[in-house]
């Protein structure tokens, strides 16, 4: 099954939001695009918190945020209980962001990655599997 997907964007990563979406519908994934919807400037906790709400209830497995150095969309949704947003700018970061730290939101810096690196992240992040294990006592220890 393919997980569900709550995906925003800030004004810098709008394009990205874009391509990144015709990828999630040719791959046949549920999501719902939580804005911007242009390049005009925008706040990025105004389109990071509600996917990260999006995410803590459940309504969405995942969510995809996208900024220009991805910090920004990261420290807003991590305010979010039970949120684990994860910056990537390598595939093998997503690989154990997942793997290792069971991250929920992948936060990309679209003005340090290509789009072709940025779709690789996200194919990765969605693909790749919680590990549990050790990796679960010190996920079940970052709640406060």
């Amino acid at each position: 099954m393919t997980p569900s997907i709550a995906i925003g964007s800030d004004h810098a990563g709008f394009e990205y939001k874009e391509a990144l979406i015709t990828w999630l519908k040719k791959n046949n994934h549920v999501f719902k695009d939580f804005g911007t919807y242009s390049v005009d400037s925008a706040d990025y906790p105004d389109f990071a918190h509600p996917v990260a709400k999006a995410v803590e209830k459940k309504e969405f497995d995942l969510g995809i945020l996208i900024c220009g150095s991805a910090n920004g969309v990261a420290i807003t949704a991590n305010k979010h209980q039970g949120i684990r947003a994860a910056i990537c700018w390598q595939e093998g970061l997503a690989i154990l962001a997942r793997g290792h730290n069971n991250a929920n939101v992948l936060c990309i810096p679209a003005r340090y990655v290509s789009l072709e690196l940025a779709t690789t992240i996200m194919d990765k992040f969605i693909q790749s599997p919680f590990e549990g294990g050790r990796h679960e006592k010190r996920v079940n220890k970052i709640s406060c």
